[in-house]
């Protein structure tokens, strides 16, 4: 199913929790809404849920308006943050109650109840309660729940963020696997950068009601459209400092740390504030040498993380530059306190406007 959002406005009062958000969401895609908190993403949510109802705007499932269509009828699966099981019922009176409220007959509620379960790789467990499985578990039924009624849009709402981080990253895994192999519209919402980038066909980064950017996970890593999503996906080094120069869609600045360059990623004129932003994976560290922009710094801190190795160094204007060196094995490393130079391609670093707008 198509889902597309025209002109969404919503408002608590003198709150305006969505300011006119528009969004396509394509037949079988995962797309998930990514922002702080108190951007709006729930709200489009529920919205889409049909549990609020947009006060300008509207809502099309496949072109057809779903304005005072209630949610029990709109075909929508939904899966909560908090699980919302019944703590009383089995499992499989869990995921069986929505189908024995449409009255289905006894031995499809049985054969539904199986399939979504074996679905999620929960058969056996049927005559468990909530309070005899671990959280990923309750998870689990509470995705079958979801799948049972055979929706055509799920709706996932912070799904796995009470979770630790081993189980959350097993079973994002297997959401994003179902969810392929069944092929269902999904709209997933979270704050987890990592989770939306790993997760999404396609992300739409929101903020203080407004939709951002929308773009597949490369786009917004490598492309941000302005300084709020270069700094909110993804790990990134922010520089501010003054436009000395732009020609030809590039951009110098003169930072406390020294002269820089880098893509003039938005309108920029000398004199204006602007910030360069470039990721830790494109800058190098070494003890002496140039190349590209190139400037002294300390080592202020050394984390070795396996497969990276994270440096911390002070530059000038009490700046710190995250350098990350991947498969450290066999390379130089450096001390806290020990002078070294940081240095990056121009065509590396972006250079945004202060204020964020592109």
């Amino acid at each position: 199913m198509r889902v597309r959002l025209e002109g969404v406005v919503k408002r608590y009062g003198a709150t305006v929790a969505l300011a006119g958000v528009s969004l396509e969401i394509r037949e079988g895609e995962l797309f998930t809404l990514l922002g702080p908190s108190g951007c709006g993403k729930t709200t489009t949510l529920r919205i889409l849920a049909g549990f609020v109802e947009p006060d300008e705007g509207e809502v099309y499932f496949d072109d057809v308006s779903v304005r005072g269509v209630p949610p029990a009828e709109r075909g929508v699966g939904i899966v909560f943050q908090n699980y919302a099981l019944w703590p009383h019922m089995t499992v499989f009176d869990n995921v069986a109650y929505g189908l024995r409220l449409r009255k289905l007959p006894p031995a499809e509620v049985r054969r539904r109840v199986r399939d979504a379960l074996e679905q999620v790789g929960l058969v056996g467990m049927e005559d468990r309660t909530p309070g005899q499985l671990s959280g990923g578990q309750q998870q689990r039924v509470a995705v079958a729940r979801a799948l049972v009624l055979n929706p055509r849009l799920l709706l996932l709402d912070e799904p796995l963020s009470n979770l630790d981080a081993k189980v959350r990253a097993r079973l994002r895994s297997e959401i994003r696997k179902l969810q392929q192999d069944l092929g269902i519209t999904t709209v997933y919402v979270t704050h987890d950068q990592e989770e939306a980038m790993v997760l999404s066909d396609r992300i739409a980064v929101m903020r203080d009601g407004r939709v951002t950017q929308v773009g597949s996970p490369a786009d917004l890593y490598e492309r941000p459209a302005d300084l709020f999503v270069a700094d909110f996906v993804g790990t990134n080094n922010l520089l501010p400092g003054t436009v000395a120069h732009v020609q030809d869609g590039w951009a110098e600045l003169q930072t406390p740390a020294g002269p820089m360059r880098g893509r003039a990623a938005g309108p920029l004129q000398p004199g204006q504030d602007a910030v360069l932003t470039v990721r830790p994976e494109a800058v190098q560290i070494s003890d002496g040498g140039a190349g590209g922009v190139s400037v002294p710094g300390k080592v202020a801190l050394a984390q070795y993380l396996g497969s990276l190795l994270r440096y911390e160094v002070e530059v000038g204007g009490g700046r710190v530059l995250l350098v990350d060196v991947s498969n450290p094995k066999g390379t130089p490393s450096y001390r806290p306190g020990q002078p070294v130079r940081v240095t990056f391609d121009p065509s590396a670093a972006l250079v945004f406007p202060e204020d964020g707008r592109a």
